[in-house]
């Protein structure tokens, strides 16, 4: 059997968890996954139906029960999700109420434990994801500078400084205890986060000392929306992406709305997420430029679709991600034209 470089397909839980069956409970979930086709499942670690982080924090026996589960639904776990928790290491106070629901509600109206508790399940996801014989995980940076995005009315000298560096002195702790367990932290560079862009990334890394835990988890759909090079990108930090959201969105601006969208709703928007195949994300080339540089985690689905269902989005997925799987070269193309080093060859052609 050949394989591929990139691994998959493999789904994002979180947009699929419910109360009903088969989404309520990870062995049901899991098995619903396989089914489809898909080969990873990338698990939200906030979501009690799937997962005690704090048991899988303390326990190896009950990670393996875990991945027993997955295994016996015919997946394996990809990563563990913290996006809800590391929405809440920074905070911007406009924030406070809405993002009070990603914690636990004895914590809400309590920003400063809402930040401890989120640290904590932060840190006691690396050693769950340690635990679990993984070595990347994904999350969200969250927010101190996005409600002063755009430069009117003018922001006063050193704000964008100064948030930037509160978010390198919460993140950096928290980085040094994930490298000291050999995990990372693919953040996901996405636009609501202070990091949403590569000059964004940029500066994060810059306040967190170049840390080598701060990485990518590449996600083409939010450039797109952003009107970013999502192929230069990957040129520019393919060396940091240790995570692949595959996840399709449209752009189609017109004489009443553009990037910003004049708050309508996901329908009416002219950037929506898509479904796999009904955007205008190239996946051929960004399957392409990520094998090129030697690439060879997950590829995840991530579905948010304002169109088409979740279980047909799901459906299509697994499929569409199996198609875009490149089995690396093990040759050149043309080495059956070419010969043996010979150094006094090498000079006869070039005169020396």
């Amino acid at each position: 059997m050949t394989q591929t470089q990139i691994k998959g397909p493999a789904i994002f839980l979180a947009q699929f968890a419910g109360d009903a069956a088969p989404f309520n409970s990870l062995p049901s979930i899991a098995k619903w996954a396989g089914d489809l086709g898909y080969k990873g499942v990338q698990i939200p670690a906030w979501d009690a139906r799937f997962i005690d982080i704090a048991k899988a924090a303390e326990s190896k026996d009950y990670c393996d029960e875990i991945k027993g589960q997955c295994a016996e639904g015919g997946v394996e776990v990809t990563e563990l999700s913290t996006h809800l928790i590391g929405q809440l290491v920074a905070v911007n106070p406009v924030y406070d109420d809405a993002f009070d629901a990603f914690a636990p509600s004895h914590l809400h109206g309590k920003p400063k434990d809402r930040q401890a508790w989120a640290v904590d399940m932060m840190k006691k996801t690396a050693q769950a994801s340690a635990n679990m014989g993984l070595s990347h995980t994904v999350s969200f940076t969250g927010s101190l500078a996005f409600p002063f995005l755009y430069p009117w009315p003018q922001r006063p000298a050193g704000l964008i400084e100064e948030a930037f560096a509160e978010l390198g002195r919460r993140w950096t702790p928290i980085l040094d205890h994930y490298a000291d367990l050999g995990q990372d932290i693919g953040y996901e560079i996405h636009p609501g986060e202070d990091v949403f862009d590569g000059a964004t990334y940029e500066m994060f890394v810059d306040a967190c000392g170049g840390h080598v835990a701060a990485t990518i988890n590449y996600d083409p759909s939010h450039f797109l929306l952003q009107q970013m090079d999502y192929l230069a990108f990957i040129d520019l930090y393919h060396d940091r992406i240790t995570a692949f959201h595959v996840k399709d969105a449209e752009f189609n601006p017109d004489g009443r709305q553009g990037v910003y969208s004049g708050y309508q709703g996901w329908t009416n928007r002219a950037g929506r997420f898509r479904s796999l195949g009904d955007g205008q994300v190239d996946f051929g080339a960004i399957f392409s430029k990520l094998t090129q540089y030697g690439y060879d985690s997950w590829a995840v689905l991530e579905w948010e679709c304002c169109i088409k269902s979740a279980e047909q989005g799901a459906a299509e997925g697994a499929p569409f991600i199996a198609s875009h799987l490149i089995e690396a070269p093990k040759t050149a193309f043309d080495d059956f034209a070419g010969g043996e080093r010979d150094e006094a060859q090498i000079k006869r052609m070039l005169g020396l």
